[in-house]
């Protein structure tokens, strides 16, 4: 089957972000006298948004002290997001590639919005994407499709005709349950055995084997 789209997951897949998430969780966790996490650590902790990062790295909080770190954790990231992230190497290559075959592309992140937004207009050329969309208030976050299948519908696309890129366990459930065709990357924050597991059906060790696994 031909593919006319492809929607990416951002962190761990078109973007190198985990030192600067461990940073800032870290910068979090010195403010309220906790001991810090590793960064390997951290490929675990995010996943599934910035409230359950907060959670994780401060197992013991109440819900109420979760509200108020996670307000803090995202000044602290906001001022951090661009140090060290960076986007993997062969993604900007594999993405004018994409776009010469005038193959439609989005984002859907788990990272809250006002992050994902200064991030995707600061690593990649203007224009790239044709739609995005990341943590919003009052929507479900992946692996629920609810977001997925917003921004396949804002790039006029069809779930058959998608395919969907991430490096976790969570994304290719979302694109199991949207309808998608599951692409799993191994250069980003989990190993091939979860991908595999959680229903990778298409597995890259380096971006540019897109164009060749897949026929667009």
């Amino acid at each position: 089957m031909k593919f006319n789209a492809v929607i990416f997951d951002l962190d761990g897949t078109l973007a190198d972000t985990i030192d600067d998430l461990a940073d800032s969780g870290n910068e979090l966790l010195s403010r309220y006298n906790m001991a810090p996490h590793t960064v390997s650590e951290y490929k675990y902790f995010v996943g599934n948004g910035s409230r359950k990062l907060v959670e994780r790295i401060m197992p013991d909080a109440s819900p109420e002290k979760v509200d108020e770190a996670l307000d803090e954790y995202k000044k602290i990231y906001d001022v951090h997001l661009l140090n060290k992230t960076k986007p993997y190497d062969g993604i900007i290559e594999m993405l004018f590639s994409l776009k010469k075959r005038k193959v439609k592309m989005a984002v859907c992140t788990n990272k809250h919005m006002s992050a994902a937004s200064k991030m995707i207009e600061k690593l990649f050329p203007s224009g790239m994407f044709d739609a995005f969309v990341g943590d919003r208030a009052g929507y479900p976050r992946k692996p629920d499709p609810a977001n997925a299948l917003y921004v396949m519908e804002r790039i006029g696309a069809v779930p058959e005709k998608v395919a969907y890129l991430g490096d976790t366990a969570v994304d290719m459930e979302t694109a199991t349950r949207a309808g998608f065709l599951p692409v799993g990357v191994l250069w980003g924050f989990r190993e091939k055995e979860e991908l595999v597991k959680s229903g990778a059906r298409v597995l890259l060790s380096r971006p540019m084997e897109l164009l060749e696994k897949v026929e667009f």
